[in-house]
C-alpha cells in the first residue's frame, strides 16, 4: 500500500531554485515519487511512497520558510501512483495568469468546513461554481454546481467577466480538488468587488474523506492527477482509466468504443488529432510496451 500526500502552501520563497536540489535529493533517497512545484509564492504537488518516506518529506517541507503549519491531505493507492520524481520551478504554483492575484498579501474567501458545506450550497442566495477543468467536472461535481466549461484554470477570469451579470446579489461558493485553485479564484473575485465569497476548505478530497456518503451532495467521482485517475467517497479508488493520448478520464467500457486505440485515441479526442499525431502516438505506445516487456518504465508513461 502506498501513502499519497496532496499538498500546497502559499508562502514567500525568496529563492525557490535553492530549495529544489535538497528537496529532490531527499525524495529520491526516500523512494518517494510524484511532482512538486516550487515558485516564489509557495509549493504545490502530490507525492507517493512508503509511510516513512512521506513522513520524511513532509518534515522537510515543514522546515522550509513559512511552512511550519502547512496542511496536507493523505489517501492510499494499491499500485504506484507515479513512476518518477520531479521538482519543478514555476512562475506560479497554480497558473491563473493574473499578476494582481495574491492570496498571501490580499487574503482569500471565507473557508467553509466540509461539515458545513451542504448547508451553504443549499441556500437559495448562493451560487456554487466548480473552478476545475471541463474534463474533471465531467466525471463528478456537487449537485447544482455551475460548470464554467474551462479547459484550463487560466480561462476562469475571462469566463467570470462574461458571466458575472448572472450572479448579481448572490453569495459565491467555490470549490476545487484540494483547495489551491480556490485560494486564487476567491482572491480574484474579491478583487473584482464581490464581497461574499466562500470556498470549501481542503477541497473535494477533504469533503469525500469526512462527509458520510449518505449525507453527501457529491455526485460521481473526483479526478486526481495520478495513476488512480479518480477517487470516490472515503477516497476509495474509482473506476476510471486514463486516455494516454489526451490525458482525460475514461471508463473501462469506453475501451470498447470504435474510436479507442490504446495510447492513441479515445472517443473524446479521436477527432482532435491528425493522422500524423496518431502515428506519433502509436510509436510512443510501441516504445512503452517494449519498455514494459523489459521490466522498465518508459518516460512517456505517467
Amino acid at each position: 500500500m502506498y501513502t499519497v500526500a496532496a499538498l500546497y502552501h502559499f508562502t514567500r520563497f525568496d529563492d525557490p531554485a535553492a530549495l529544489r536540489g535538497p528537496l529532490l535529493d531527499l525524495c529520491k533517497s526516500q523512494g518517494v515519487s510524484g511532482t512538486l512545484l516550487l515558485a516564489k509564492e509557495g509549493i504545490n504537488g502530490t507525492i507517493a511512497g512508503s509511510r516513512a518516506g512521506i513522513d520524511a518529506v513532509i518534515a522537510h517541507i515543514k522546515s522550509l520558510p513559512g511552512c511550519a503549519d502547512f496542511i496536507w491531505k493523505e489517501s492510499t493507492a494499491t499500485v504506484p501512483p507515479f513512476h518518477r520524481m520531479k521538482v519543478r520551478l514555476k512562475r506560479e504554483i497554480v497558473t491563473m495568469g493574473q499578476p494582481d492575484v495574491d492570496p498571501i498579501a490580499n487574503g482569500t474567501g471565507h473557508y467553509v468546513e466540509p461539515a458545513e458545506w451542504n448547508a451553504l450550497i443549499k441556500a437559495p442566495d448562493v451560487a456554487v461554481i466548480d473552478t476545475r477543468n471541463d474534463y474533471e467536472v465531467a466525471i463528478g461535481t456537487f449537485d447544482g454546481a455551475i460548470d464554467p466549461m474551462t479547459k484550463t484554470f487560466g480561462e476562469f477570469p475571462a469566463w467570470w467577466e462574461e458571466n458575472k451579470h448572472r450572479f448579481h446579489n448572490k453569495r459565491i461558493a467555490m470549490f476545487c480538488t484540494g483547495g489551491i485553485r480556490c485560494e486564487k479564484s476567491t482572491n480574484f473575485l474579491m478583487g473584482q468587488g464581490v464581497e461574499d465569497v466562500y470556498h470549501l476548505k481542503g477541497g473535494i478530497l477533504k469533503y469525500l474523506e469526512e462527509v458520510p456518503q449518505e449525507e453527501s451532495t457529491w455526485d460521481g467521482e473526483c479526478f486526481v492527477f495520478d495513476a488512480r485517475v479518480s477517487v470516490g467517497h472515503g477516497l476509495k479508488e474509482g473506476p476510471h482509466l486514463l486516455c494516454y493520448a489526451c490525458r482525460r478520464p475514461i471508463l473501462p467500457e469506453d475501451r470498447n468504443r470504435p474510436e479507442f486505440e490504446e495510447g492513441v485515441a479515445c472517443h473524446q479526442c479521436a477527432h482532435e488529432t491528425s493522422a500524423d499525431d496518431k502515428d506519433r502516438f502509436r510509436e510512443r505506445q510501441k516504445q512503452i510496451a517494449l519498455a514494459k516487456k523489459r521490466g522498465t518504465h518508459h518516460i512517456g508513461g505517467l
